[in-house]
């Protein structure tokens, strides 16, 4: 390939020069042969320069050298220029008859106007002829000279040169086809080259317009972490980041906080680091900048692998939900006030109806019954402004204790017994007593209350709800499962989510907020356990509840 790669390279050199340059140095090889010879004449050959004939043709040599550079050969046709190598073969044809016997040999130089008329454009029939025709008339008057005493070595001797010159022609012509089939072949793949460097560069000018148009920050980074690809929102977010009279901070430089907005971020939990180490995250939040200024930021990253499934980079996500996070901050707040204002007058109501049932003996039997609606749907209601307390809450406090769960699970059953009659379904359970575990009993208690009585509530037709739990030596899994109306897979992934309820649960007009479940998800998470949920529509859901056992390390 490098051959070739040269042979391109100098043919492409050749044809730029111009064309009296170029007929001069295609020239230029014999003229120095017989200059030279005609030089070392007086002291190898003086008999050489007494021949006319050969210093006429080493004299006409030099002038047809000359007339190379003087001809304009640019505007004549193509082919004209062949008529030096023509011209040659005579001159060549004189040298020779007038230098014998002093130089023999000197026939042999057709092979440089062959050659010339061999790599021409000229037909290829033209050059064969040429080929053959001019050297045997070179050696013709030889033959002349001796005839009638012409013997067969002298005739072979006369075709011998010509049929050389035949095969070098015959060589020559296929070795300029290969040449020239391996540049047409090189010129191809050039203009592949260039074609996919131009498309390359388009597609690389897209995807900067469109990175650049997006409002996400995107950094890409390779396996040694140097940033690759940036966009133009992620210098916005760099600038935001970067301490005052800093334009271009270094990572290390940049002003990153953690979710309370004022702890830095160490080095090896930024982003960008986070990244590079091999990990893969989302919606990890992060605050960039101080005072006024400051702003939230959710980041994501993936990991970028090379053939041999290793890391070679990784790609960060960032944007801005400063807004969002405002937002949630604002209603969260809300909804804390208004439950902390609901709840003085609830206590009070909850209150004063006591007083008032405790001498349900002097009032009718009406007025009884309708107080006792009053005391339901106000602790109806102050159920619910707890749990929107609880859900405002930044922290829920747990204790956890030993605790036996089986008679937690009783307490739980117990009290939602009427609510299971009512609604024509039947609670068991499978509990092994005791069952001990690390828990706190008020917290565990209302994780239960939030799931059985949703199974009850979520079970409109009747059936069957049932309570199990089993131990293991470092944990005790707790299930609870009911044939209700079910969910779908897409609502079981958010089923923890605030405020979610599902689409069935709407249309069934079943009252509820959606909280109790994310706030029985938190209250197992702070014990270091997990709650997972499992569901099929028309088929009954089954949350299953994983708690520290009692004595368990670090429990």
């Amino acid at each position: 390939m490098g051959e070739q790669v040269l042979v391109h390279d100098t043919d492409r050199f050749f044809r730029r020069l111009q064309p009296r340059i170029q007929v001069a140095l295609c020239q230029l090889p014999v003229t120095v042969i017989l200059a030279a010879l005609a030089i070392a004449a007086p002291a190898v050959w003086p008999t050489l320069i007494q021949s006319g004939v050969f210093i006429a043709s080493i004299v006409l040599m030099v002038a047809m050298f000359l007339a190379c550079f003087l001809v304009p050969w640019e505007r004549l046709p193509p082919n004209a220029y062949l008529v030096i190598p023509i011209l040659d073969l005579v001159l060549i044809g004189l040298a020779r008859n007038g230098a014998v016997p002093a130089v023999a040999g000197l026939g042999v130089l057709a092979i440089f106007p062959v050659i010339w008329l061999s790599s021409s454009e000229a037909y290829p029939r033209t050059t064969v002829f040429l080929s053959f025709f001019g050297p045997l008339l070179i050696g013709i008057p030889s033959l002349v000279l001796k005839f009638p005493r012409i013997s067969p070595s002298d005739i072979a001797t006369a075709i011998l040169l010509p049929l050389m010159m035949v095969a070098v022609s015959v060589a020559i012509r296929f070795a300029g086809a290969n040449v020239r089939l391996q540049r047409q072949r090189l010129e191809k793949k050039d203009a592949e080259l260039r074609e996919l460097l131009l498309e390359s560069r388009n597609r690389e000018r897209l995807l900067k317009t469109i990175l650049d148009t997006t409002d996400v920050g995107i950094v890409a980074v390779d396996a040694q972490g140097q940033k690759v690809l940036v966009n133009d929102q992620q210098k916005t977010f760099r600038q935001a980041a970067a301490p005052v009279g800093m334009e271009q901070p270094l990572e290390a430089e940049q002003l990153m906080f953690g979710q309370d907005r004022v702890t830095p971020l160490p080095l090896d939990k930024r982003p960008i680091r986070r990244a590079v180490a091999g990990e893969t995250f989302a919606d990890y939040l992060v605050w960039l900048g101080e005072g006024s200024t400051q702003r939230a930021v959710s980041t994501a990253a993936r990991i970028i692998k090379n053939d041999d499934g290793g890391f070679s980079g990784a790609v960060i996500v960032y944007s801005d939900v400063t807004g969002l996070v405002e937002a949630l901050s604002a209603k969260e707040e809300l909804i804390s006030n208004v439950s902390h204002e609901f709840r003085s007058p609830l206590m009070s109501v909850l209150g004063n109806v006591d007083l008032v049932l405790d001498a349900a003996d002097r009032l009718s039997p009406d007025s009884v019954h309708r107080l006792e609606v009053v005391q339901r749907n106000a602790e109806r209601l102050l159920s619910l402004v707890s749990e929107l307390l609880v859900s405002a809450s930044a922290v829920l406090a747990v204790h956890p204790r030993r605790t036996d769960l089986a008679g937690l699970i009783e307490n739980s059953i117990g009290s939602v017994q009427a609510q299971a009659d009512a609604s024509n379904v039947s609670l068991t359970t499978d509990v092994p007593a005791p069952l001990w575990a690390h828990a706190d009993p008020l917290r565990i208690g209302q994780a239960l209350d939030n799931l059985v009585s949703n199974a009850i509530k979520y079970s409109p037709d009747g059936g069957k709800v049932t309570v199990s739990a089993r131990r293991s030596e470092s944990w005790v899994q707790l299930k609870v499962q009911d044939t209700g109306m079910g969910i779908s897979e897409e609502e079981t992934s958010r089923v923890f989510t605030r405020f979610f309820r599902s689409q069935a649960a709407r249309q069934a007009a079943i009252p509820g907020v959606g909280l109790g479940l994310s706030i029985t998800k938190t209250i197992v998470e702070r014990h270091g356990g997990a709650i997972s949920c499992d569901s099929k529509p028309g088929a009954g859901t089954t949350f299953t509840l994983t708690l520290p056992a009692e004595g368990t390390p670090g429990s």
